[in-house]
């Protein structure tokens, strides 16, 4: 059986490495066949807040905002008591009373994410990010480049990592982005699991249809409603049938549950949006309290598009009511952008439609169509004063930089 010492990069078919000792030896009898990777870091968000707050790092941590919020991240102390990303904030504290709760900071972690992706990068061009701490690679053909097969190659990775940014991160091989995803969750944290063609088919048979890619809760429900509730269920129906009865979902959960999967991993794919919400701690109807705090999250959108040299060709306005209905308001532009200014133009327009007085406990605002920004040429013929506007907020951007972000706050971020 092949063999790979994770901390000396050295072979080892022992269950502990015969060269430094450790334990950490992944074993597999394809573990030098396969190419196809999925490289996700371990509780993101809550790892930087350890790494930058080292009084943190045997505390339970939870980063969210408010009673009222959800858990964008939970280390893996926390999730000993139950807490989850998504989870209500009062939930989780009445879960972890002692959890240590830190806001997000979303620049923070983009600057790391483009850190851990120029890493990805310098190992193979075939990366496909899917957020900031986790993407697709395929090292295919990298072996000449290299000297050392791929799962070497990604084991030094996840090193370098852990040493040079200070986070770590799980790896999931085999020979297709499906379950090389479903690898990476098997082993965390600091995992390295692999699936092979060989078990591939009989390890998927086992497993809930919750596994598949797309399967959401509401997929489940259908399927456990016609008596499915196993991929090896799914592996005994024929494809058309599936497609008959679910659509081209069908077809995805007939390949997917014998381990098919086609699509290749595209650099030209990266994230499909981008966007910032908050939870307000009392539900808010006043259109000009909901106008501020719209600014402040173009001000949080943009900075994120411009950190990354991408922008947005819709705008997404987002909205959820006092009794948890969601709003989603969509708005075209004639040309993506990265620019507060117009988030907040065209957002303001979606939420005066809907500042009704309906009371409201989040706000969010994002962009879609994420396209690579086009430089700093802004024109529109139906809005003679955006460039000068495009200049002024360039302008903020290079104080901010330079002095820090409360360095200049526009007026209609500001409380009356």
């Amino acid at each position: 059986m092949a063999g790979l010492c994770r901390d000396c990069l050295k072979p080892s078919d022992k269950p502990r490495c015969p060269h430094c000792g450790s334990a950490r030896v992944v074993r597999h009898d394809e573990l030098f066949e396969l190419a196809i990777a999925h490289i996700d870091c371990d509780a993101f968000y809550a790892s930087v807040e350890k790494r930058d707050d080292p009084s943190l790092r045997d505390k339970p941590v939870i980063v969210g905002g408010g009673t009222r919020g959800v858990v964008s991240a939970a280390c893996y102390i926390a999730r000993t008591y139950g807490v989850r990303s998504a989870m209500p904030m009062f939930k989780a504290l009445r879960a972890c009373p002692d959890a240590v709760v830190v806001r997000p900071n979303m620049e923070k972690y983009s600057v790391v994410g483009r850190e851990i992706r120029a890493i990805f990068q310098f190992y193979t061009p075939a990366v496909e990010p899917l957020s900031l701490d986790e993407a697709f690679l395929d090292l295919s053909g990298t072996e000449a480049l290299h000297k050392q097969p791929p799962a070497v190659t990604l084991a030094q990775i996840v090193r370098r990592i852990e040493t040079e940014i200070g986070v770590t991160a799980s790896i999931g091989l085999s020979y297709n982005k499906f379950l090389a995803k479903v690898c990476s969750d098997l082993d965390k944290p600091r995992g390295f699991a692999v699936l092979g063609r060989a078990e591939a088919v009989d390890f998927l048979g086992r497993q809930p249809v919750g596994v598949i890619w797309g399967a959401g809760k509401a997929l489940q429900a259908k399927l456990a409603a016609d008596g499915i509730r196993t991929c090896g269920q799914l592996q005994q129906m024929d494809e058309t049938l599936l497609m008959k009865r679910y659509g081209a979902m069908g077809q995805r959960l007939a390949r997917f549950a014998r381990g098919q999967d086609s699509r290749v991993v595209s650099a030209g794919q990266g994230m499909k949006s981008v966007s910032a919400e908050t939870t307000f701690e009392k539900d808010i109807s006043d259109p000009a309290e909901l106008r501020r705090v719209l600014w402040r999250l173009s001000e949080k959108v943009s900075r994120r598009l411009k950190a990354g040299a991408i922008a947005g060709g819709t705008v997404v306005l987002k909205l959820k009511t006092a009794d948890f209905r969601t709003r989603t308001r969509n708005h075209k532009l004639s040309q993506p952008t990265q620019l507060a200014d117009m988030l907040y133009r065209h957002g303001g327009a979606l939420l005066d439609k809907e500042a009704d007085g309906t009371r409201y406990r989040l706000l969010g605002i994002g962009v879609s169509a994420i396209a690579p920004a086009a430089g700093d040429e802004v024109t529109d013929l139906g809005d003679p004063s955006l460039k000068r506007r495009a200049s002024a907020e360039r302008a903020m951007d290079a104080l901010r930089d330079r002095f820090g972000n409360d360095a200049v706050v526009k007026g209609r971020g500001l409380r009356e």
